[in-house]
């Protein structure tokens, strides 16, 4: 027995606690403080108990008028209080601490929190509004203004929320188990917005760990790690409108043209050394920036809480709270109002496939694999060193699909990318024979994965209306794209990683080579169709070793520029959504890096600044010419005129619009000119150039057609009439059939 359990004499012993209790309590391992603490009735009448490490004494007050009640005797345990109450009613708690006095209710007054829904769609995994149910609401209850803190962690022996309110004592709060789901609750009166706290888990093994909380909406900025009690008034919106049409953006047949960002490192004040901007900030600053290079859509590296920056946010731990790196979320929530009101939409990196291994973070949560696999075949992933998620369990499934929802509808975010889905598809990915294991059919497919991804899709479609969901999706899966009522996965569209290594492993080559690879930039055309695609040149490209885009570029520094004008030209202007990581607009030669700001001083000289010029022109006549969209995922849409003039490296297609309307796109890539080029054209009559990528404006020699030319009736290349053309070194020529006057 402990010692302690009779250091303190009471009058009324009928008040005592059984050696078990007393012993627990003041080891901080009581699983049912409830039990013990607050108020309860014997056949003598009501008493209350108190447990406040620390404290040297305790009156009991009436909540309403404040007289004293009655004071509370010291017990068998150092911080035990109790007494026999005269009268049953509300009352406050008058706590004298060495350091002075603390007026507050009693958290062990209060009774169950969480309703029987709320635990039932719990464990069945399909709560669609985790964010307002488990963590920390504010909120008021019984009258009294304070926080709800929720927690799953089925396996614990004891739960406590601990912060500076509490001196971090985990026996002082200790919470309450609703053990049909799992889920630890209690209420902390007189907290509010800005509290950081974390909880204290007695594991299953019987370890003490700390951990941040998992649907945390909001935290310390790192290096800290705790969870913040979330500010959780309603943010006042602006973007009705935006939200009324946003669903038609997203039409196969409209123009998608993504600037991809890593906030952290997009500019910064006073330069590579300075601080990060914040939301507020990239709202002044990033929005006019991406509207005047005339990007429909901003996407964000995961802007989630993240405990290492070197990770970009693809090792998240706060999947329901914005980065306090960049401000508060609401901050966050007035750059996507912006955004909607500028007319751009706003997509976000969302990370379903692993967690980092951070001891604060979810990895054995309460002591057992809660929410990755416990196999390391099944739940390691050896690429990353991260855990990964049991998507095949209810509650894991529930957590990331009331994640998802929570980016798409609290912060009326647009869409969300999903990064990494072939690690999620295939159990058997980049593991060896012998470290996987098979599903319970025997194949390499993760059907919980595959179950998860079909009902997250069908649910976005159902629960947020407008918005869409991409696949990351590296392999050749079928049917990425397709609806899951026929067997798809249901994304909306799928980064076309198989045209993004075709096409930069061709533009790399020194154009005396590209002969021998012709098939590499025509091969991705075979596939075009297949899904509705989106063409990604993404960070992945311009890290690691890779070197910048520009760098990529073979020749001296002029074929450097003219190879990239005319492979972005190409990109532009082949069928799928386009995507661009920062910096790339004005061929940055420095390789990316997360630590720095881009070079924007480079925009000071010519050649930069033309490229940049071109990006922007590229994006306008994507938006302004129907053929270069309308028909982006439909065979029709797509014409080869020559394909297989390896010898001069020349490639020509037909884009066309819904209505019929062609435009032609020709694009030489050697640097020698070709003059007097024919080529077959579906009209007769005026041409007009509509872009020119080697234009003087740009960068380039100004070689070309002088704006007009005339198509004759001269059958070629299966098309009815024919146009001779004077072909720019390394460039791209856009002509559409001239309007007439």
């Amino acid at each position: 027995m402990n010692d302690a359990i009779h250091t303190r004499p009471l009058l009324d012993r009928s008040l005592w606690l059984t050696e078990d209790d007393a012993r627990d309590l003041a080891q901080g391992t009581h699983r049912d403080p409830f039990a013990i603490l607050g108020i309860h009735s014997d056949g003598k009448g009501q008493f209350l108990r108190v447990f406040l490490p620390g404290a040297v004494g305790v009156d009991v007050l009436d909540r309403e008028g404040g007289s004293v009640r009655c004071c509370l005797t010291g017990m068998q345990i150092p911080g035990l209080f109790a007494a026999r109450l005269p009268h049953a009613a509300p009352y406050l708690l008058r706590i004298r601490w060495p350091q002075g006095e603390q007026l507050t209710e009693d958290p062990y007054s209060f009774g169950l929190l969480l309703g029987e829904m709320d635990l039932y769609l719990l464990g069945e995994g399909n709560h669609r509004q985790l964010g307002h149910c488990l963590g920390a609401q504010p909120m008021t209850l019984e009258g009294v203004d304070g926080v709800r803190f929720a927690v799953w962690a089925p396996n614990a022996q004891r739960v406590s929320v601990v912060g500076n309110f509490n001196s971090w004592d985990g026996r002082r709060h200790v919470m309450r188990l609703r053990i049909a789901a799992g889920v630890w609750e209690l209420f902390v009166p007189r907290l509010g917005p800005g509290e950081a706290y974390k909880y204290e888990i007695i594991e299953a093994t019987g370890a003490i760990g700390l951990r941040a909380d998992p649907v945390a909406l909001a935290t310390e900025p790192p290096p800290s790690t705790a969870s913040v009690v979330a500010d959780t008034a309603p943010f006042t919106w602006h973007d009705d409108a935006w939200l009324a049409q946003r669903g038609k953006t997203h039409d196969p047949s409209r123009p998608m043209s993504i600037y991809e960002v890593h906030a952290a490192s997009w500019r910064k004040h006073g330069g590579d050394n300075g601080e990060l901007y914040s939301w507020r900030d990239l709202a002044e600053h990033l929005i006019p920036y991406v509207l005047e290079m005339g990007f429909t859509h901003v996407e964000l590296l995961p802007i989630m809480e993240h405990p290492f920056g070197g990770s970009w946010g693809y090792q998240p731990l706060s999947q329901f709270a914005p980065s306090a790196r960049f401000g508060k979320p609401a901050d966050f929530a007035y750059f996507v109002d912006e955004c909607h009101q500028s007319g751009l939409g706003v997509i976000l990196d969302w990370v379903p496939a692993h967690f980092p291994t951070d001891p604060h973070g979810l990895a054995r949560f309460d002591g057992t694999a809660l929410y990755e696999y416990e196999h390391p075949f099944e739940g390691f992933h050896q690429d990353w060193d991260t855990y990964i998620y049991n998507l095949g369990r209810r509650e894991v499934h529930g957590f990331m699909l009331a994640s998802a929802l929570h980016w798409l509808r609290h912060f009326h975010v647009d869409a969300l990318r999903v990064d990494a889905v072939a690690s999620m598809l295939y159990r058997n990915y980049s593991r060896n024979e012998g470290e996987w294991i098979p599903n319970r059919f025997g194949g390499h497919e993760n059907l919980e994965t595959i179950d998860f991804l079909r009902h997250l899709n069908d649910v976005i479609n159902e629960e947020a209306p407008g918005t869409i969901v991409i696949a990351e999706e590296s392999t050749a899966w079928p049917g990425v794209t397709q609806p899951t009522n026929e067997g798809g996965l249901g994304f909306a569209y799928k980064w076309n990683m198989g045209w993004m290594h075709d096409t930069l492993e061709y533009i790399a080559k020194d154009p005396v080579y590209r002969p021998y690879s012709h098939h590499d930039m025509t091969f991705p055309m075979v596939y075009a169709f297949s899904e509705r695609y989106v063409l990604p040149i993404s960070h992945d490209e311009v890290v690691h070793g890779k070197g910048s885009l520009i760098c990529k570029m073979p020749g001296d520094e002029w074929q450097q520029f003219a190879n990239l004008r005319a492979y972005l030209s190409i990109m532009w202007s082949q069928p799928g959504k386009k995507l661009l990581f920062m910096g790339c607009e004005f061929g940055q030669w420095r390789e990316w890096s997360h630590d720095r700001e881009l070079d924007w001083s480079l925009l000071a000289e010519p050649r930069h600044a033309g490229l940049h010029r071109l990006l922007s022109d590229l994006n306008r006549c994507y938006g302004a010419l129907p053929a270069l969209h309308e028909c982006d995922s439909e065979p029709q849409g797509f014409t080869w005129v020559v394909g297989n003039d390896n010898t001069n490296s020349v490639f020509a297609w037909l884009r066309w619009s819904a209505s019929g309307e062609p435009l032609l796109v020709v694009a030489n890539m050697t640097p020698v000119p070709r003059l007097g080029y024919r080529l077959g054209v579906p009209r007769a009559g005026g041409w007009e150039e509509r872009l020119n990528s080697d234009a003087e404006c740009y960068g380039g020699s100004n070689m070309g057609n002088l704006g007009r030319l005339t198509a004759e009736d001269s059958p070629l290349h299966g098309q009815i009439a024919s146009l001779e053309l004077t072909l720019p070194p390394l460039a791209v020529l856009l002509l559409s059939p001239a309007e007439t006057p």
